[in-house]
């Protein structure tokens, strides 16, 4: 029989992967892993400054991390600096920012170590509702700019010129990750919030052939991580974010062991189209 505490450890982070899975597809799509990193590291601003203002933590850093997305697409207008510089800029300085402000406050006891690498076995009944309702606000979403929102990936000017509205439909993905991260870091932590994003998808992109069907292997693969990490902590006593990551790399180290052919349901076509799409994924 398990503990209340470790059910509800169970559903929150199975929540937090099927919503993880497909976003962390265009994030791998896009090579956007440092983007990710970026926003993550933000949301320790976010945090500090929810303390200072006496603020919902959640709340705060969804508005931290929106803030530090739009002023990436702003400065990659106007800046003549990389996007990887920008990234790292961004980046490195909102963790600072967020540790510096942390540590001024001498009068708020934080635990730090909780924010950076989660805290999964203490999430309540309000974080799972918390997670599963932004969760499904996300995905409704993510479903109404899917096809805008892919088509600039595969080629932004045929996008453009079709009337898809990339742009917008970027503006809104940037969003909805700073959705995903201010409600799962309680989860796996800021620092471990882009593993959780890239290594499902990055598990499903060696299975799946084409783009829905990766989305859905990978917030699959992210469940199972989610429940394999949980109870590899429980059995081993390791720290329960982490875990949660390790196991998800066991299950990218296995999709790309070499194995026997597999049996395939994909027709031809299906198999050409794949092949079309991950050629239009590499020129982007």
């Amino acid at each position: 029989m398990l503990d209340d505490f470790f059910t509800r450890a169970l559903i929150a982070g199975i929540g937090t992967a099927l919503v993880a899975g497909p976003l962390g597809c265009f994030i791998v799509w896009r090579r956007l892993a440092y983007f990710g990193d970026t926003l993550s590291h933000a949301a320790l601003l976010g945090v500090a400054l929810a303390l200072l203002f006496e603020v919902n933590i959640e709340l705060a850093v969804f508005a931290v991390s929106g803030c530090v997305a739009i002023a990436l697409l702003l400065l990659q207008k106007r800046a003549a600096v990389s996007s990887d510089a920008l990234l790292g800029l961004l980046s490195h300085s909102a963790l600072a920012i967020g540790l510096v402000v942390l540590a001024f406050m001498t009068w708020v006891r934080v635990d730090l170590m909780g924010f950076l690498f989660g805290d999964i076995l203490a999430v309540s009944k309000m974080d799972i509702a918390i997670i599963w309702f932004g969760g499904a606000l996300v995905l409704a979403i993510l479903a109404m700019i899917w096809r805008p929102l892919f088509a600039a990936t595969v080629n932004r000017e045929l996008a453009a010129a079709e009337g898809m509205n990339p742009g917008r439909a970027n503006v809104v993905f940037m969003l909805l990750m700073a959705a995903v991260i201010a409600i799962s870091m309680k989860i796996v932590g800021v620092l471990l919030i882009t593993a959780m994003l890239i290594i499902p998808a990055a598990t499903a992109r060696r299975l799946a052939p084409g783009p829905e069907q990766m989305a859905m292997i990978a917030a699959a693969v992210g469940a199972m991580a989610v429940m394999g990490g949980l109870f590899g902590s429980l059995e081993w006593d390791t720290p329960a974010g982490p875990s949660i990551v390790v196991a998800a790399l066991c299950f990218f180290i296995l999709s790309i062991l070499p194995v026997p052919a597999r049996l395939s349901l994909v027709s031809r076509e299906e198999g050409r189209s794949c092949d079309e799409f991950n050629e239009g994924d590499t020129r982007s």
